[in-house]
């Protein structure tokens, strides 16, 4: 989400018009937002008063509005109303993996230089640890609430970003959870949890669910987002796209989403009623607020003509239900769509009813920050030891080991005393942090993380990621025949995928592929490649090249990135992360255009992701090494479930069973509580203490539109050496055992489904009759 790089007209105002809108900040000394105690004409106003309900003191605030300023309080540079002791204030924050000063809302300086940079969202997902997101999600409110008390940040905070990663080559793939429907939904929830916290009503910060819907592309092949129109089936916005942010609103109860740039079946989504006013506040029942990501409005009425006038533009916004615009249009258009009878002073007041009703759950009407439960977080609080060493933790949970040929991994600190430190991201700082990052507390290199085991001789072996040049190689081969071990960092950076900067393709850009090849050849010990990067990349080569002994993929891991590959190859720490994403060969983008948004495989295209692609990969998703090995035993699952229907309906009713009568609908079945419970053994076999992601996969019975497997659940868990731990695992049949058909109905397959639990299997029966569980 950002500004477009050449603005349409409306855009030109933004400036403008921020300079009007914000008020300035004044440090330590930073008054309340509104409702100052020392003020004594607001003090005692109703909306002023916590002891009232919100609602009673939101419908107070907008009855002493004027229009006018109800207009400008539509846009996140919101106006100060200063008759009303209300400065302004600017909603739009950034906290994708930290406390980000992306948006304007946040800025970095003086008793706040910096916040505690975790990785970037692909390898946080790649733990497959819920507890770690949540973890993560309150420690960055932690420090966005003590920014917030001493004037330098909002309480508004638009991430995460849950799109999913469809394609592989769309440069903001890196922001996302990966390309599983499950994984994407659970980090939603798990990591808006952590950030809003768990005070009732009340809420620590603001989070925001992007990019809704269907949003994942930015700039391929002449196409960018600003002007494309996503065609999607029904059955794929149920099945895949919209599934992150229903689990974001349902059970994340997040306090936002964002609507996004493109069109979704020719109508953009920031002016698609079904969209938000149906479907995000009435089927999902959104307590919050809806915001465009940044001039969408401006966007669909100047590039996509989707109206044609300005003002029909801002009215079909707001009753869509839209109530925040990022950037000017609402400010400038909507009192001429009201007077052109477009709108009404009643829409307006609807939109800031969700607005102002998530600013007095953060307590912005409640006097003095110093007041309220984090009115006690300050600079102390932010870049902590704690925070410092979680954001270590996070990156080496994410970290995944490809292969480990021999094995050759762990490194030892007594057989490998010198090892060469080759490839352009060998001594990174900035490019391990990814995208929408802020001023991390301080960074770690591979070079320098590994200079901590052993003596190391460095060589950048290319000039960049870009690698034009093979110039520099033969130095690096040289450091490779002088060491005992041989580390390779290459890989990707913002200047190969990025938002607006689609992949064109998947192999190692330049020449790093030669760097790779010759470096292994002439290493006289292990040779071991570890890659940075959002999207994955097709290595191929080195997975079938022997002399290349194990390979890493570290994704971007954030500030102390350097010190968690360091730990993991010399077995301070064991790998235990798992791909969330598919890695493809280079010929696969050649079959499928990026502007395909279909998941299915049809005729000689190939469908996407492993839900639906058949094909050969480089590397499957849930794929993932470790330097122990773990055996799975189930020792309780039930071997029939009986799925009860509402009573009103018929196991016969052809409004209720298809797919030639083996499928129920799930909105016919009585879902509450209807899990399938498995116990599963779990016991580490090998030589070393270890955390294993529990993978479990569903494979439906044979359907036309079922996908060949799918995620149903996953937990992490620690096993000692040698020893054995039992993991429950629920799996709600009504949300993960059922399948989408071709118009958008999610049922229930009747029959047996087979559930995959690494090389383990069993087999579960669903029947629609009245039964108990049977084991």
């Amino acid at each position: 989400m950002a500004f477009k790089f050449k603005p349409p007209i409306s855009l030109c105002l933004v400036i403008f018009v921020a300079c009007l809108f914000v008020s300035p900040r004044t440090g330590d000394a930073r008054p309340a937002f509104a409702c100052d105690p020392r003020n004594g004409l607001t003090r005692n106003l109703p909306f002023c008063r916590p002891s009232l309900p919100i609602p009673n003191r939101v419908r107070d605030l907008i009855g002493r509005l004027t229009l006018q300023e109800k207009i400008r309080l539509l846009v996140n540079n919101a106006a100060p109303v200063p008759r009303l002791g209300i400065r302004g204030y600017e909603w739009w924050s950034e906290a994708l993996h930290g406390v980000s000063n992306v948006g304007p809302g946040t800025k970095f300086g003086g008793a706040f230089p910096g916040a505690t940079s975790f990785p970037q969202v692909i390898t946080t997902a790649a733990s497959f640890n819920a507890s770690l997101w949540e973890q993560i999600g309150r420690v960055v409110s932690d420090e966005a609430r003590a920014m917030y008390n001493g004037g330098m940040a909002g309480l508004t905070y638009w991430s995460p970003n849950v799109n999913i990663f469809r394609d592989p080559r769309w440069g903001r793939g890196q922001e996302t959870p990966g390309e599983d429907p499950l994984l994407a939904g659970k980090y939603a929830a798990s990591y808006v949890r952590g950030l809003q916290g768990n005070e009732g009503n009340r809420l620590k910060v603001a989070a925001c669910c992007k990019h809704y819907t269907a949003y994942d592309l930015d700039n391929w092949n002449g196409v960018d987002r600003f002007h494309f129109n996503a065609k999607v089936s029904k059955q794929d916005l149920e099945d895949t796209y919209d599934v992150p942010f229903k689990a974001c609103v349902v059970e994340g109860n997040v306090a936002s989403v964002m609507c996004s740039y493109n069109q979704v079946n020719g109508v953009p989504t920031c002016a698609d009623p079904n969209l938000l006013r149906n479907t995000i506040r009435g089927e999902w029942r959104l307590n919050g607020y809806i915001v465009s990501d940044c001039d969408s409005v401006g966007v669909f009425y100047d590039d996509q003509h989707y109206t044609s006038t300005p003002e029909e533009a801002a009215a079909l916004a707001i009753k869509a239900g839209l109530d925040l615009d990022c950037g000017p249009f609402l400010a400038v258009h909507t009192e001429a769509a009201i007077r052109r009878g477009k709108l009404s002073e009643w829409d307006v007041n609807a939109a800031l009813t969700n607005t102002l009703t998530v600013q007095m759950r953060l307590g912005m009407f409640d006097g003095e920050p110093s007041a309220q439960p984090s009115g006690h977080l300050g600079p102390r609080d932010v870049c902590t030891p704690a925070h410092q060493e979680l954001a270590l933790e996070a990156a080496r949970q994410g970290i995944v080991l490809l292969k480990n040929h021999g094995p050759s991994l762990p490194l030892s600190t007594f057989r490998h005393r010198t090892v060469a430190i080759i490839g352009p991201n060998s001594d990174v700082t900035a490019t391990m942090i990814g995208n929408y990052a802020g001023v991390p507390c301080g960074y770690t290199t591979p070079l320098q993380g590994i200079g901590r085991y052993a003596k190391t001789i460095h060589q950048p072996g290319c000039s960049g990621v870009a690698c034009n040049g093979n110039q520099l190689i033969g130095a690096a081969v040289a450091a490779a025949r002088q060491a005992d071990a041989t580390v390779l960092v290459m890989g990707l950076d913002q200047s190969m995928e990025a938002e607006f900067k689609d992949r064109v393709g998947l192999l190692l850009p330049g020449h790093q592929q030669e760097l790779v090849s010759r470096v292994a050849m002439a290493s006289r010990g292990p040779t071991v490649l570890v890659l940075m990067s959002g999207g994955p990349i097709d290595v191929s080569f080195a997975r079938d090249d022997p002399r290349i002994s194990a390979i890493l993929w570290a994704g971007y891991p954030g500030q102390a990135g350097g010190a968690a590959i360091a730990d993991i190859l010399f077995g301070r720490s064991n790998p235990g992360g798992k791909l969330p994403m598919t890695w493809y060969p280079q010929d696969y983008v050649a079959k499928v255009p990026m502007t395909s948004m279909g998941m299915r495989p049809s005729g000689g295209y190939p469908g996407r992701t492993y839900r639906f692609y058949r094909g050969p990969v480089v590397y499957p998703f849930g794929h993932g090494m470790s330097y122990t090995n773990f055996a799975h035993t189930v020792a309780q699952a039930p071997t029939l479930v009986s799925v009860p229907l509402d009573g009103r309906r018929a196991v016969g009713n052809s409004t209720t069973v298809s797919f030639s009568g083996k499928a129920v609908r799930v909105t016919h079945a009585k879902c509450d509580g209807l899990s399938v419970v498995v116990h599963v053994d779990v016991k580490n076999t090998g030589p070393m203490d270890g955390a294993h992601s529990l993978l479990v996969f569903s494979e439906p019975p044979t359907g036309q539109w079922a996908p060949s497997k799918q995620l149903v659940a996953f937990e992490k868990v620690h096993v000692p050496a040698g020893t054995e731990q039992r993991v429950e695992v629920k799996i709600h049949a009504c949300k993960h055992l059922s399948v989408v058909d071709r118009f958008g109905i999610r049922r229930i397959p009747m029959g047996e489904h087979s559930l995959h639990i690494g090389d383990v299997k069993h087999s579960v029966s669903l029947q629609a009759a009245l039964q108990e569980i049977k084991y």
